[in-house]
């Protein structure tokens, strides 16, 4: 991951000159420009159609390519200021490279939208956290006051909006009030107060990614892209900042998994599918009622108009020929089926390739499979993190573990698989008891230097055929190059499926699963879910993504305070109970 400490790639503006070029505040040597263009693996092309000074964008003929593969093919490209857009579609169709492209300036944006786009974690320096926010707060002054003049000098109305953006961001940059407004979105994020004086290089890569979006939504700029910005985050943070994004009142692009978070942030939805962008209004839930609506009549078009063709094609075939009335007759219907087509004729809906998981069925085992006798466990012996845990799990639990980041959720994880040890009590498993562990980062449990298939060949030496073992994780999606190209080159997504590939195989009784959801897409998580649901296992799962929570679940052990308590209701009472905390936290 980036350490990069700059906005647009993890953290310093990426403003664009009169042209909407790319430009990080400094005037590029055209030598420099042109190495980096060349060495850039992306290519793209779209022509600007909104008023230059205008808050709306609109670029048409929008196409990209990634390392000479097309990734979106001649479509439109269009944001509107105020609106909240989440970016969807199934891993490897191009979100993530469309959002570092706009990012980096590469479409032709106007220089006056500002915009941040965070792909990195800030870097581990002396500075604090709150430092780290809000060090770029002079520059941003000075930029805003030199715009205010130039656009004192238009007399349009694009000018005046955007006039009245800048004098209102300037009053939020004041002294005491910016410090105040830092202070409380990193506060959000899960910094106590100590934790905002401690030096970023005191931090995690997943809190200094943080420290990141907190500097992105303490700059509030224009536009805003976010990919999967839920990923470092515990459930509480995840709560923060879906009702921080909610109002973001400029234009946001947020990719993520979550049909929860998506569902309460955004307006619209931008499906890219097959090459090309689709707009849909409303959150999540409406785009699916919208494009199950739209997909069924264009179905009926389509079967309508198939119908109507080969009804035409066979009265053409046997009375094309025929008496001249008859000809006449066939004659007519060659016209009008000509005409059909070349005025265009109605596409078959294309289905979107979801990737099927599957456990096999592992019977059974006399509980409790997985006992913890008065656990007790801390890294250092004067900071505990749990004491005295008395609990057991069988091949009928499916629990969720939620509280905050630092309690142990993962570490709790680790005690039962015995990667780590207890520093009193006992924990005791079934003589029996296999256990496969999804890890949170998964170059923890792959090898990188060898391939997906070699790997499984080494897992799992009782396969013999390299052809069988092709099928099986071609089952699990990898399919082609990726199957024996090194796991390093991999995406994460392709990583993970590697991880489920070895999951199934090795046949557990109970699944470990720590953040699953954070490299896969809205449908593979509902494979997962489909999967975890016909299995006859036992699951103990750490995620953030509410949804999956509420598919697989059965039971909601909070973890807080030194010790674990069954929470009595649902997980969407338990997001309500953080909301009304946050709120009365304000």
């Amino acid at each position: 991951m980036s350490s990069k400490n700059k906005r647009g790639r993890g953290g310093k503006p990426v403003r664009g000159g009169k042209g909407g070029g790319k430009s990080s505040g400094t005037t590029t040597p055209v030598k420099e420009q042109s190495k980096e263009q060349l060495n850039n693996p992306r290519t793209c092309t779209g022509v600007l159609a909104s008023h230059p000074l205008a808050r709306d964008i609109k670029i048409d003929q929008y196409s990209l390519a990634l390392h000479g593969i097309e990734l979106i093919k001649d479509t439109l490209l269009e944001f509107n200021f105020g609106r909240r857009y989440g970016l969807i579609g199934l891993n490897g169709t191009g979100k993530s490279t469309m959002l570092k492209s706009i990012g980096e300036r590469e479409v032709p944006i106007p220089g006056h939208i500002d915009i941040y786009y965070v792909d990195g974690e800030v870097e581990a320096s002396d500075k604090t956290a709150l430092e780290a926010v809000m060090e770029d707060v002079d520059k941003e002054r000075n930029r805003l006051e030199k715009e205010a003049e130039e656009l004192m000098l238009m007399d349009v109305d694009e000018a005046s909006d955007r006039l009245n953006d800048v004098y209102h961001r300037l009053e939020e940059l004041e002294g005491e009030i910016a410090l105040v407004a830092a202070a409380k979105i990193l506060h959000g994020l899960g910094f106590s107060k100590q934790m905002q004086r401690m030096k970023t290089r005191e931090f995690s890569g997943g809190w200094r990614m943080r420290i990141a979006l907190a500097k992105a939504l303490f700059v509030k700029p224009t536009m805003l892209l976010l990919d999967e910005p839920t990923n470092h985050l515990d459930l509480e943070a995840c709560v923060w900042l879906e009702e921080y994004l909610k109002t973001y009142n400029r234009i946001l692009v947020l990719i993520s998994h979550s049909q929860d978070f998506l569902n309460g942030v955004c307006t619209n939805i931008i499906h890219l599918q097959a090459k090309k962008l689709t707009y849909y209004s409303g959150n999540f839930d409406a785009y699916i009622q919208a494009r199950f609506e739209a997909e069924t009549n264009q179905m009926k078009q389509y079967n309508w108009e198939q119908d109507q063709i080969a009804h035409m094609k066979n009265y053409i075939a046997r009375f094309g020929h025929g008496s001249a009335k008859l000809a006449r007759q066939a004659k007519s219907k060659e016209k009008v089926l000509a005409k059909m087509t070349a005025g265009g004729l109605t596409e078959k809906v294309a289905k979107d390739r979801v990737l099927s998981l599957k456990f096999f069925d592992v019977g059974t085992l006399p509980p409790p499979v997985l006992q913890f006798q008065n656990v007790s466990f801390g890294y250092t012996a004067d900071r505990p993190l749990y004491k005295n845990l008395e609990f057991g799990v069988d091949l009928e639990s499916r629990i969720a573990l939620v509280g905050p980041n630092g309690v142990g959720k993962s570490t709790l994880l680790k005690m039962m698989c015995s990667e780590i040890v207890p520093i009193d009590g006992m924990v005791k498993r079934h003589n029996k008891l296999r256990i496969g562990v999804y890890r949170q980062h998964l170059m923890d449990q792959l090898d990188p230097s060898i391939s997906p298939l070699d790997y499984m060949l080494q897992q799992f030496p009782e396969v013999k055929e390299k052809e069988e073992m092709r099928r099986i994780i071609g089952q699990f999606g990898l399919t082609g190059a990726s199957q024996t190209s090194p796991i390093s080159l991999l995406s994460d997504g392709q990583k993970s499926r590697v991880v489920f590939a070895w999951l199934a195989w090795k046949e557990p009784h109970l699944l470990l699963l720590d953040e699953p959801t954070n490299h896969l897409d809205i449908e593979t998580i509902d494979a997962l879910a489909d999967a975890i649901n016909e299995w006859d296992g036992g699951m103990v799962l750490v995620s953030h993504d509410f949804r999956l929570i509420n598919q697989v679940a059965k039971e909601i052990w909070v973890c807080e305070n030194q010790t674990i308590t069954p929470y009595k209701g649902t997980i969407e009472q338990y997001k309500e109970e953080l909301r009304r905390k946050m709120l009365e936290d304000i």
